[in-house]
């Protein structure tokens, strides 16, 4: 059996559980809603989204553009200070004692509270959204690449020690790299949590901006009772999240599969 078979294999074993429940449970959703002549206003026929999603491609996928923009600057702000952070933290207790109640206060604070005042602070639109996106997904980040840092293997800390390593070489050559299943567990997390928070944002401040994403789309459509148009953004939302999951899947196998038994199989 040839490579390219044994792959065709794997990846049938591994999608097609998942497209037959999708497939059945779609198939399902048109014959109720057919069966029980269910306004369209409340649920759309399946079958209606895919059509408005096709006929209405150009504006939604300029829509979908705008929010990927704004949560991926987000998402990469939170990766980048999410890490930073960490590591300030995890290099002395006492920085850690004083600054981790500071992090958990800030995870705290409601998003839908405080986006009004980024749309004054930073002006409405991209900037707005994009610290609304930033705020939602940065702890995720925080936290699981902390719990790494700190979780390091006592004996290989004491090597380190014994051979006279810093504590710059330990950081980045022991406990960073140990602590990378969690930092990619973290960047999961936060990736559909950017999404979400960019989304939530566009609700209360993205239609003040210029350009519109799929959160000012759902909002639009459900006042004019187009709910066709809300499943079909609210698809394309998800598709955003899947994506970016399905990315930092691929990169955290390349990076770790090699000597990590959680990304092997």
């Amino acid at each position: 059996m040839t490579r390219k078979s044994t792959g065709l294999r794997r990846f049938a074993a591994a999608a097609g559980p998942p497209l037959a429940v999708l497939i059945v449970g779609v198939t399902l959703i048109e014959l109720y809603v057919r069966w029980a002549n269910t306004p369209i206003y409340l649920v759309p026929r399946p079958s209606q989204v895919l059509s408005t999603l096709l006929d209405e491609r150009s504006y939604l996928m300029a829509a979908l553009w705008s929010t990927t923009k704004a949560a991926l600057i987000g998402f990469g702000l939170s990766a980048v200070f999410g890490v930073a952070i960490a590591i300030m933290l995890a290099s002395s207790i006492w920085v850690r004692r004083a600054f981790s109640p500071y992090t958990v206060f800030f995870q705290t604070v409601p998003i839908i509270a405080i986006a009004p005042m980024l749309s004054i602070w930073l002006a409405p639109g991209l900037k707005a959204v994009a610290a609304c996106a930033f705020i939602v997904s940065v702890f995720p980040v925080l936290a699981n690449t902390l719990a790494g840092l700190v979780a390091t293997d006592p004996a290989l800390l004491d090597l380190f020690r014994l051979y006279g390593a810093g504590r710059g070489a330990t950081m980045f050559k022991l406990r960073f790299p140990s602590a990378l299943p969690n930092v990619f567990t973290g960047l999961r997390v936060a990736a559909g949590l950017a999404v979400i928070g960019t989304v939530v944002a566009e609700f209360l401040v993205g239609e003040l901006g210029e350009e519109q994403g799929l959160g000012v789309v759902i909002v639009s459509a459900s006042h004019n009772g187009h709910s066709d148009r809300v499943f079909a953004a609210v698809l394309l939302a998800s598709a955003l999240g899947l994506a970016m999951f399905a990315i930092l899947n691929l990169v955290g196998r390349m990076v770790l599969a090699n000597w990590h038994a959680s990304e092997r199989d």
